[in-house]
């Protein structure tokens, strides 16, 4: 369907074409809208045309999805349950629209900032990207597992097809917009944003059920070959002017993104808000636990400990020196059975950094502990909850580190699922596999940083099963 409409500054053409049945496209149907300007003029440059109102009312009225993620007029609230999905769609290797997330500013009310503010800087995205807003609950959670991709503070990033969530130089590629520039001029704002997503609109190549349509231009007048000289001499001239607008605007963009990083640091310094685990946290926390330890001897070595609250045993820890000693001395821990492969876990001794060593070991430790006492019949619920309560007594253990589960994404696909399948003795299960979900975080929350996978059968066999201590094992982000 076409429609044109004359004016004093030439002539609109509207474009709607919807086409369905073809094998190849597994019953979808594509819709595709075009509108164009020619002037009256043939010196002057094409008018840029706005989102038409058109594709407000097809989203309205239609299921409309790209790859994976819902396209609609009004954007959806990411919670912290929906961060996994998001993240699949962000890495959806069929995913053709640029996806747009805004985030809230800190101590913001996120209704009134989505009403207020990211609704009408989405004005102009209708139809030409996927749109979302991160609640403050999903902000940490989003920016932990996109470390070289977050976004913050108010801010709003345009994550364009193709992602590569584990390569640094990738967050080139997706720029961001700070919240200085969107508060300055929500309009002006609104037209910089939309000017990526239109261009990748108009220079993606279309799925082959749109390119055996035919397109008709308008056209004002009878073509001559000077004419149409003239005409590509303008047309040159047009995109040359639009290549120089585009080197600014990109120099402008690598502006605003240091200044987003300089609000970030800003707010760091000023916030008391947790931003992921931290090595160093860690070590402060471990060198608490060896000042209890420390203090409860010499509280036991004067009598006091002892009389207070009966004989305490706080053990020293001795760490292995490196992972290959760390399985050597599996056997002085008599409640873990190690089923994985040595060679993997052996293999981190040539790339293991900060304190990845003592942290297995306290993993172990506490691991250890927590079957004995559920084979004993003395724990109640899984080690995250041991972790949490103050039965962990002398092996404590943080509970940010333990995942008792792994995300949707994970479980249900069935590749990543079945490097989760893990030998168990056939006494554990017939199949002498399991799918160990529950897993202990070695390093920080990134892609690189190993994972101790384990199987709690403290009730039934009186052990706990470590099927796998290695690199972090393959997900949507690796």
């Amino acid at each position: 369907m076409r429609e044109t409409r004359s004016a004093a500054s030439g002539t609109w053409q509207s474009t709607l074409v919807v086409r369905s049945g073809l094998p190849e496209d597994e019953g979808r149907t594509w819709v595709q809208v075009d509108i164009e300007h020619q002037p009256a003029n043939a010196n002057e440059f094409p008018t840029p045309a706005n989102t038409p109102g058109i594709a407000r009312s097809l989203l309205d009225a239609l299921e409309a999805r790209d790859g994976q993620a819902d396209v609609t007029t009004a954007p959806a609230f990411i919670e912290a349950d929906d961060v996994d999905d998001l993240l699949e769609e962000l890495c959806d290797a069929n995913r053709r629209m640029p996806v747009v997330i805004a985030t809230v500013p800190y101590g913001k009310n996120p209704d009134e900032w989505s009403r207020s503010v990211v609704e009408p800087l989405f004005r102009n995205l209708h139809g030409l990207a996927v749109l979302y807003v991160l609640a403050p609950e999903a902000q940490a959670k989003f920016n932990a597992e996109l470390e070289y991709h977050p976004v913050f503070g108010g801010g709003v990033r345009t994550y364009v097809p193709g992602l590569d969530p584990a390569w640094k130089p990738d967050a080139q590629r997706h720029p961001v917009m700070s919240r200085r520039t969107i508060e300055a001029s929500t309009r002006r704002a609104a037209a910089i944003l939309a000017t990526l997503p239109q261009r990748l609109a108009s220079r993606h190549v279309l799925p082959a059920a749109l390119l055996s349509v035919p397109r008709q231009r308008a056209r004002l007048r009878p073509s001559s070959d000077g004419a149409d000289i003239v005409q590509l001499r303008n047309d040159n001239a047009a995109l040359t002017s639009l290549l120089d607008e585009a080197e600014q605007e990109e120099a402008r963009r690598a502006n605003e993104i240091n200044d987003l990083y300089a609000e970030l640091a800003k707010e760091e310094r000023e916030s008391n808000e947790l931003r992921g685990e931290n090595e160093e946290l860690y070590d402060k926390f471990q060198e608490s636990q060896r000042l209890i330890r420390f203090l409860r001897e010499r509280l036991e070595a004067a009598g006091e400990f002892a009389a207070a609250y009966g004989s305490g045993d706080a053990p020293s820890i001795t760490y292995p020196e490196t992972f290959a000693d760390l399985l050597d001395r599996l056997e002085e821990l008599p409640f873990i059975a190690f089923t994985g492969n040595p060679k993997i876990t052996g293999g981190l001794d040539s790339q293991s950094v900060d304190n990845w060593l003592n942290v297995a070991w306290d993993g172990l430790l506490a691991l250890n502990h927590f079957a004995e006492a559920s084979a004993n019949g003395n724990a109640s619920g899984d080690f995250l909850s041991w972790c949490k309560s103050d039965a962990s007594g002398s092996f404590p253990f943080p509970a940010a580190k333990v995942a008792m589960r792994e995300s949707d994404t994970v479980a249900k696909n069935g590749k990543l699922r079945s490097e989760r399948m893990l030998p168990v003795p056939e006494a554990v299960d017939a199949n002498r596999r399991v799918f160990m979900q529950a897993h202990l975080k070695i390093g920080g929350g990134n892609t690189v940083a190993p994972r101790l996978h384990f199987y709690e059968d403290g009730p039934r066999s009186g052990k706990v099963y470590v099927g796998y201590l290695g690199p972090h094992l393959r997900n949507t982000l690796t």
